[in-house]
């Protein structure tokens, strides 16, 4: 599973053209850029403009999400990201489209609870690619984990105005009970939802492994510096 991938210095191993999954048991990058293409349309950037941003200001593990796009848009986009990323040594996921992720070459792909459960999608992607999964109660947590799975995603944790959802926050009490839970099965915590660069090191805290920003990468308008100043702050 980690044969042929490098270390990148960032606690997780890059992709390389043999085999693009990092070891889920290594530490994921404590920053989990969102590319969302609503968010990044509204700040006046495109999806690929924002990634290259993102990169440069260090940015090793970032999500492309188009919730409303068309499949040809959506692979069009994620093939260009892609490369981009890959030369980089960074990781890229899909929220959604296993078919999207295993067309474009992409690592992985994210599903939601209105989703494709994980067990169908790790078919598709294979084994050799990261599937993640959102959470947001105790119950969606305790099934998640016993998911193939390569982490867990728990949120919203704090407010948030990108995303529409029934959840109300859950706060950190419930980022706790999801990395104790992951935990125990070797999984890490991604955190998500209204996390902002004040808030992100107390998310951390709590036991994430790892805090996915979406809305406060453009709270400055500069990508870049904004992912330096998060990576810096989660150092």
């Amino acid at each position: 599973m980690t044969d042929g991938i490098r270390d990148s210095g960032f606690g997780i191993r890059p992709p390389d053209p043999a085999s693009r999954i990092p070891n889920p048991k290594s530490r994921i990058p404590p920053l989990y850029a969102i590319l969302d293409a609503d968010v990044a349309a509204r700040g006046g950037w495109t999806l690929l403009d924002l990634a290259s941003a993102c990169l440069n200001g260090g940015a090793r593990f970032l999500q492309v999400r188009a919730k409303a796009a068309s499949g040809a848009w959506l692979l069009d986009e994620t093939l260009a990201i892609v490369a981009l990323a890959h030369d980089a040594g960074a990781i890229v996921i899909v929220n959604d489209r296993a078919d999207i992720a295993r067309l474009s070459g992409a690592d992985g792909v994210h599903v939601g609870q209105s989703d494709l459960a994980p067990a169908l999608v790790r078919p598709i992607v294979g084994t050799e690619r990261v599937v993640g999964v959102s959470t947001h109660t105790v119950e969606q947590i305790d099934a998640a984990v016993l998911e193939p799975v390569d982490y867990v995603a728990v949120g919203p944790v704090f407010g948030t105005s990108t995303k529409q959802s029934a959840y109300q926050a859950v706060g950190l009490d419930r980022v706790r009970e999801a990395a104790r839970k992951a935990h125990a099965r070797s999984l890490p915590v991604v955190a998500i939802g209204g996390i902002t660069i004040d808030r992100a090191a107390d998310v951390i805290d709590a036991g994430a492994a790892s805090v996915a920003v979406i809305s406060d990468l453009l709270a400055s308008d500069d990508p870049e510096a904004r992912v330096r100043a998060y990576l810096h702050a989660l150092a």
